[in-house]
């Protein structure tokens, strides 16, 4: 392998015309033979350095930070890249280092510099929207001529506010992102060891919630100098060599397991599968297209064999605030952040938990986007607030598109996020903001069922009951799982939550949510998952639903608000399931008896309240047997009953053709 630069071209600032030159990333391996004569045993530590001390950043991160998002539900990551801006970690994705090297020279970077973005037309696709806020940290190993950057550690993160239209930043009808909050391009926070006030000054004077945006970036910048210290170490006791020989040894390895486990599931050939986002906050709801025509190259291939991943046949950018920038740095941020879809290929769950993403798969995977002004290249000064909607979607198309092609051994679909919450003044009359990511049900496997109430962002979670109901002028009723929610199938999708909300004073109610009418589909013969539902006062007489983009609906003190969020797709024909699983399930509240018989055609004995529940196998088998003569033939997708509202009727794409 060589030594390899890639052209992108910032995009600068639409908005007066000014572009920069394009900027030379340095991608390739720093050793000659790609670490091929590095140790294996010092491999092995260098690794396991590398993920504690992104574990130790993360963990000095929770501990010190002041905001719910941060502290509490944990909605942020570390990652640890090396000097040609390669991620060497892979639990978790993270931003990018490129908009930081773009700018900065490494060269002119000197110990102590803290370096801070969140622009998302200028972080190279690394930040999706204005409330994602990164900070770099460069690390130094002194060979003998001075320090020298030769790494970088990073923390990126959701935060509560900062700045814009609404409290938290994320107005739902959004046309510009100049409504969504404060946008910094790359700057020094803190300058060879020393704050810079007046940037932090500005970034605190624009937020709601100064005193915790403050502490955040406090706990941020000082978990990676910290880090940054831990890794000189390394670079200390081995040599910069040695080490880097390591990373290159690392990623190669990534590389060489992928080709070996993961693309050789994979046929050559060529598929194609779309999914929607349902709407955008300002346009009625319709269905927004997300597209991707996915080709597994030969091995004989000019360009070696990889994966294609076409995104041609995307919709239009949006009006509103769901569009996502991917195409920049030839969508490396993409890259990483689809990739573990890929890891359910591995031969045993076991298998897929070990294997990493890093840099290493970013030479097994081509993107190719359509021109500028789609939902995934949009044109400044398009608002992106809402990205998850695309972002997540684009894991589920490429889950859909691989299940084409290996006969549906991947798992059914999932949405495992979305923002709600509260805002107004306390019981003392003082400003506050609630805001929480509740996960959703995962997509049922072909081989287990899907699990509970999961989230996207690894180690992230729901907001402790005790915590806000000391904090804020409500009660949580009650907090489980939605019964019925998970997908019918011969394994059951996962359930999402059901959250029920008291208000002791008046307030708004805000959320940010997608799938509140399309479904997470079924694949294999299994059911669509129950999309997302907020309702206020539900079962009384002024029982109202609310749109599942809002960003102040109010709520009036002793009114309950129930939030239901999305349960995962079935997989597989649910008159397959073994009927002991479907009677364990209605034991256990995830399954109600009606839904016992009429989704599963198991006919039960006994009391559900009792502890005699059973079936009567005789009586299992003919009603399966009816049920079996009288439904149309399976499809391979399920998309569920919205897909059919919002396009007219046309339930085409629930049928193997895209």
């Amino acid at each position: 392998m060589t030594t390899t630069a890639q052209d992108t071209t910032q995009q600068g600032h639409p908005d007066t015309g000014s572009t920069r030159a394009p900027t030379q990333f340095p991608f390739g391996p720093l050793t000659a033979d790609s670490g091929a004569s590095a140790d294996p045993v010092l491999v092995e530590i260098v690794q396991g350095s590398l993920a504690s001390v992104e574990m130790e950043v993360e963990t000095a991160i929770a501990r010190t930070s002041r905001s719910p998002m941060i502290r509490d539900a944990h909605d942020f990551r570390a990652g640890i890249h090396d000097r040609r801006l390669r991620k060497l970690t892979g639990r978790s994705y993270s931003a990018l280092v490129h908009p930081i090297a773009r700018d900065f020279p490494l060269e002119e970077m000197v110990p102590g510099d803290v370096f801070f973005h969140n622009d998302v037309y200028g972080s190279e696709g690394g930040i999706g929207h204005l409330p994602d806020l990164c900070v770099t940290v460069p690390v130094f190993h002194d060979s003998g001529d001075g320090p020298e950057v030769v790494a970088f550690v990073q923390a990126f993160g959701h935060h509560d506010d900062i700045g814009g239209a609404v409290p938290g930043s994320m107005p739902s009808n959004a046309t510009s992102v100049f409504e969504e909050g404060l946008m910094v391009p790359p700057i020094k926070l803190w300058d060879a060891g020393t704050p810079v006030r007046s940037a932090l000054a500005i970034m605190t004077r624009n937020s709601r919630m100064p005193d915790s945006l403050a502490a955040d970036l406090d706990a941020e910048c000082s978990a990676c100098l910290m880090g940054a210290r831990r890794l000189g170490e390394l670079f200390d006791r081995y040599g910069r060599d040695v080490v880097e020989s390591c990373f290159d040894a690392i990623i190669d390895r990534t590389t060489q397991t992928y080709r070996r486990e993961i693309l050789s599931k994979i046929p050559v050939g060529t598929w194609v599968w779309e999914d929607y986002a349902e709407h955008d906050g300002v346009d009625d709801p319709r269905l927004h297209t997300q597209r991707i025509t996915l080709t597994r190259t030969a091995a004989d291939d000019p360009d070696g064999e990889r994966l294609i991943v076409d995104f041609a046949g995307t919709s239009p950018q949006a009006k509103g605030p769901i569009n996502h920038c991917g195409d920049y740095s030839d969508g490396v941020f993409l890259k990483k952040w689809l990739a573990p879809i890929l890891r359910n290929l591995a031969d045993t769950p076991e298998r897929m938990a070990e294997l990493d993403v890093n840099e290493g798969i970013v030479p097994l995977i081509e993107m190719r986007f359509p021109e500028k002004g789609t939902l995934l290249t949009p044109i400044f000064p398009a608002p992106t607030n809402a990205r998850t909607f695309v972002i997540l979607r684009l894991l589920g198309v490429l889950a859909g598109v691989v299940a084409k092609a290996v006969d549906g051994m991947m798992p059914a679909d999932q949405e495992t996020i979305r923002y709600t919450g509260v805002w107004g003044e306390d019981l003392e009359g003082r400003p506050y903001l609630m805001r929480e990511v509740l996960g959703g049900g995962a997509g049922g496997r072909y081989y287990a069922d899907g699990e509970d109430t999961i989230h996207v962002v690894p180690d992230s979670r729901n907001l402790p009951t005790e915590f806000t109901e000391a904090r804020f002028p409500f009660v949580v009723e009650r907090l489980g799982l939605a019964r019925d929610s998970g997908g019918a199938g011969q394994f059951r999708g996962g359930l999402g939550y059901e959250k029920h909300v008291r208000m002791l004073k008046d307030a708004n109610f805000m959320s940010i949510a997608d799938r509140s009418i399309l479904a997470c589909w079924g694949v294999r013969g299994g059911r669509a998952g129950t999309p997302f539902e907020v309702v206020i006062n539900p079962g009384a007489d002024d029982e109202r639903v609310v749109d599942s983009l809002a960003d102040a609906e109010p709520v009036r003190a002793g009114e309950t608000i129930r939030i239901r969020t999305t349960g995962g797709g079935g997989w597989g024909d649910p008159l397959e399931r073994e009927p002991e699983a479907v009677v364990r399930d209605v034991v256990w509240g995830k399954v109600s008896a009606g839904a016992a018989r009429e989704q599963y055609g198991v006919v039960l004995t006994g009391s559900v309240d009792g502890d005699d529940l059973g079936h009567d196998a005789d009586a299992t088998r003919a009603l399966r047997d009816e049920q079996r003569a009288a439904r149309p033939e399976e499809a391979f997708f399920d998309r569920g009953p919205g897909y059919a509202t919002l396009s007219g009727g046309d339930v085409a794409a629930s049928v193997d053709w895209l």
